[in-house]
């Protein structure tokens, strides 16, 4: 069974997060330098929520909002679907899925230890899968 775990170890477990006071401008920002569409909202270490692209651009410029006024607690995301180390990827891609999520924290004891995107999620099923199958050629030819 392939686990958010086996993601996180090679993916690691550095998450971009931004308060949720901080101005959705900043928290566009860090996710053009990081390169990711997501951030979570926290406080003092507690989730509060996610704010990510899809947020920005459904949330605030479908609806003429301008950039720099709004703050990130008013357009994030606060219903979360979160996973732990030990959920199968299988079950993340269900959940993503059925949910219509793109990222999914990663919760230990409740608090954050990472996070995956859709991506990483199909990255991990097509190598389990292609495993699987130089496994089964493996077998067939007697190797």
């Amino acid at each position: 069974m392939l686990a958010v775990k086996n993601i996180l170890e090679q993916k690691g477990h550095k998450v971009w997060s931004v308060s949720p006071d901080e101005f959705v401008y900043k928290a566009l920002e860090i996710m053009s330098d990081h390169d990711v569409g997501a951030v979570l909202v926290m406080d003092n270490w507690k989730l509060l929520g996610l704010f990510s692209e899809r947020d920005y651009a459904r949330k605030l410029i479908q609806k003429g909002k301008t950039v720099k006024d709004p703050k990130v607690k008013d357009y994030m995301t606060k219903s979360l679907v979160t996973v732990s180390m030990e959920t199968d990827i299988y079950e993340c891609m269900q959940l993503m899925t059925k949910e219509r999520v793109r990222h999914l924290p990663i919760l230990d004891n409740n608090e954050v230890v990472g996070i995956i995107s859709i991506g990483d999620v199909v990255n991990a099923i097509i190598q389990d899968q292609d495993m699987t199958i130089q496994d089964l050629k493996s077998y067939i030819s007697g190797a």
